[in-house]
């Protein structure tokens, strides 16, 4: 019997701003790794929107979904809070949790994406193709720079 070793990879490095672009409008994805780089283990992209510009709308899907706020502050919907996630946040949607973001702010707010498991690109063609016929709207004028207050971490108070 003889063990076979997994697929060999290639080592993947992209300088600032490269990777495969998808633009949807106001909002724009940069695909890092997915796929066969990452042998459909995870997917990691960015996600960019524009100032008051909602996002894909309240969803869950059956994989985690982990966001690391790289710019800006972005509006988090996670279970039924909304959370004002500002630069070097991290929020994680375990698979099944209501999830959806927003940027209610006037400067443009980006956040790298941890797909667990991977294989999410292939959905973008799907997802492009809705933005085209469905254009992301104006967050709502209340809420542009507006927010809950600050939420505690469940780490805060710990000692």
């Amino acid at each position: 019997m003889s063990i076979q070793s997994p697929k060999t990879r290639a080592g993947v490095f992209l300088p600032p701003g490269q990777g495969r672009s998808y633009l949807m409008g106001r909002i724009s994805a940069i695909f890092k790794a997915d796929g066969d780089e990452t042998q459909n283990g995870y997917s990691i992209s960015e996600w960019w929107l524009e100032p008051g510009t909602q996002g894909p709308g309240a969803h869950s899907h059956p994989e985690d979904d982990i966001f690391y706020v790289i710019e800006g502050t972005m509006s988090v919907l996670l279970g039924d809070r909304w959370i004002n996630a500002t630069r070097g946040s991290f929020v994680l949607a375990p698979g099944g949790v209501t999830h959806d973001f927003e940027n209610r702010s006037s400067s443009r707010s980006g956040v790298l994406n941890f797909s667990i498991s991977g294989d999410f690109e292939r959905n973008m063609p799907a997802i492009v193709e809705y933005f085209a016929a469905n254009p992301a709207q104006d967050v709502e004028p209340r809420s542009i720079g507006v927010g809950p207050e600050r939420e505690k971490s469940k780490y805060e108070g710990e000692g």
